[in-house]
């Protein structure tokens, strides 16, 4: 008698029904996770350098707008893989930045190529460049060839009847266009941020910034571009020391520009209590004096120290402006005449070693990613024993660097000689420095100007600060239009149309002043640069090419095998 064999099957209609309630509950768990998914946000960044992880400073900004913003940007077209990037990350950063503005932050790409003739194109092109605008002409290498572009790396806020523009592409100008690129990505939350502060500002009372006079500072027209950029984010006014008895209280931060006169040592003390309370302050001081406007016939003045004073102030603070002048071969332009042209005399551009070009600087935010600036006889700042306050060297001169003690004589024909390199041998000297701590005072252990109170070493009242130092006082200065009487923008230099980064490194020192938002840390946020080889993806493109193509085409084969194989193996037993 042969053995029977009882296979177990599961009914059709079971199996049926089996697939159906897999099926619902697959489609319950999607509708359960959607939901949970639209009140419970979060994200996980696996990036190293959490690239898109907002900063708490900027989720707070957007999280309490209280107005519609909107963010239109031209970075947009047809562009090489490099520049794509950049339109990228924006996309990116505003993406990430409308999770947390919601429904008051909304933005839109605009391609100002779009236009279907050339006739069109250049009509919109003329629309952006009347709002200030300006298109850039950016390189890059694709595939072993050249490529340029025309793109306008802009973007445009608005919001309550207030519009700023925002330059996407930052970075410095010497450096490689992949790297600038990097350094535009870096910078884009932290550019967009602070400007929709500026038109929407947070609530609350604006801080106060005070700009010193009384010494033949600098005037308001000579200041007058600073002076409207600050307004936008401070009120800003003008104190005499003499009129103002205390500073504390009445302001937040003071600035020293470019005295002329020397302090009384009523004035100096009432700086110092200031500071060593809390105060914040910013220096731009000349240590030696060149007055142009006594130039000779044969072009030549004389440098000499000024008796401005502060030089124990500072000194007590942690640093000390020598009386010497910097002349480095990186440097900018003065006109000469270097002959005639028929009746009228031929003026050229001329490197002039006294007015240094500056683009060595720190990683601190302040100065991260920033182009060149523009500097005018200029002396080195060295730091001396402060305890308790840390200093950082902001910027420095470049490796070719002549240092000339005062007095210095001052030879605007010395331009037209060529330099020697051998004799700028003192390389890389401090021009710039942030001071941050607690500050003692000058006039601890003493008694007050003009009273018989003591100050005690250790005050119980003292606060830490922060202090800028830059050892030139027409850093801040703009130039004038000599028609139209009309200040220039900060930093833009009429002979070689060139605009410096002037205005942008004391915005920055002012927001790292003041902002106790934390947003200028933003400024730091570093993205490393990861480059392909690109000798060997030319020497190995073709195997690369057809690996893409043909792992997908593999895979997708073995896939369908396996499962193949699958399924015969399943229903073979029915």
């Amino acid at each position: 008698m042969e053995p029977t064999t009882t296979t177990s099957a599961v009914p059709a209609p079971s199996r049926k029904r089996q697939d159906l309630l897999r099926f619902a509950a697959i489609i319950g768990a999607l509708f359960v996770l959607n939901f949970v998914a639209q009140r419970f946000f979060f994200r996980l960044d696996l990036t190293e350098e959490k690239r898109y992880t907002m900063s708490p400073a900027t989720k707070q900004l957007l999280t309490n707008l209280k107005q519609p913003v909107t963010v239109t940007v031209y970075l947009t077209g047809d562009f090489p893989p490099a520049f794509r990037r950049l339109e990228q990350a924006a996309r990116e950063t505003l993406t990430e930045m409308q999770v947390y503005g919601g429904g008051n932050l909304n933005y839109v790409f605009i391609d100002p190529s779009a236009a279907g003739t050339e006739a069109g194109r250049n009509q919109f092109y003329q629309t952006l460049l009347k709002k200030g605008l300006k298109p850039t002409n950016l390189g890059a290498n694709e595939n072993g060839k050249r490529i340029e572009k025309l793109i306008f790396p802009w973007a445009v806020v608005q919001a309550g009847g207030q519009t700023r523009n925002v330059l996407l592409l930052r970075g410095s100008q010497v450096a490689a266009p992949e790297e600038r690129l990097n350094q535009s990505v870096e910078g884009l939350e932290y550019e967009l941020a602070s400007t929709i502060r500026q038109v929407a500002p947070p609530g609350g009372t604006k801080r106060r910034l005070g700009v010193i006079t009384g010494h033949d500072e600098l005037t308001n027209l000579q200041m007058a571009d600073i002076l409207t950029a600050w307004s936008q984010n401070y009120d800003v006014f003008r104190v005499d020391l003499n009129q103002v008895k205390d500073l504390r209280g009445n302001l937040d931060a003071v600035v020293v520009a470019k005295p002329q006169k020397p302090y009384s040592e009523v004035e100096k003390f009432r700086l110092d209590q200031f500071i060593t309370h809390g105060g914040r302050a910013m220096f731009f001081v000349d240590a030696l004096r060149v007055d142009l406007d006594s130039v000779s016939r044969n072009g030549a003045a004389l440098a000499t120290p000024y008796n401005l004073n502060l030089d124990d102030l500072l000194f007590r603070y942690g640093v000390r402006l020598n009386q010497n002048m910097l002349l480095d071969l990186n440097c900018g332009q003065i006109p000469l005449v270097t002959g005639m042209t028929g009746n009228k005399p031929k003026i050229e551009p001329l490197p002039w070693q006294l007015y240094p070009l500056i683009n060595r600087f720190s990683a601190n935010p302040i100065t991260r990613n920033l182009d060149a600036v523009y500097l005018k006889f200029v002396g080195n700042i060295d730091t001396v024993k402060a305890v308790g306050v840390r200093k950082t060297q902001l910027m420095s001169t470049s490796r070719y660097t002549r240092m000339l003690p005062a007095p210095v004589p001052i030879n605007f024909n010395d331009a037209r000689l060529e330099p020697n390199p051998k004799l700028y041998k003192d390389s890389y000297q401090s021009v710039g420095y942030l001071l941050e701590g607690q500050f003692r005072s000058l006039f601890a252990n003493r008694a007050e100007p003009g009273t018989t109170k003591y100050q005690p070493d250790q005050n119980p009242n003292a606060q830490p600060s922060k202090i800028l130092v830059i050892s030139d006082g027409d850093f801040l200065r703009n130039d004038v239009d000599p028609k139209s009487q009309r200040p220039m923008r900060l930093g833009y230099d009429r002979l070689s149309s060139t605009e410096f980064a002037n205005r942008e490194l004391i915005l920055n020192a002012t927001d790292y002043l003041l902002d106790e938002t934390g947003l200028i840390a933003v400024r730091g946020k570093q993205i490393t640069l990861r480059p392909l080889n690109k000798v060997q993806l030319a020497e190995k493109r073709q195997a690369w090419q057809a690996l893409n193509l043909g792992a997908p085409l593999v895979l997708l084969a073995l896939f369908g095998a396996v499962r193949a194989w699958s399924r015969k193996r399943r229903y073979a037993r029915f």
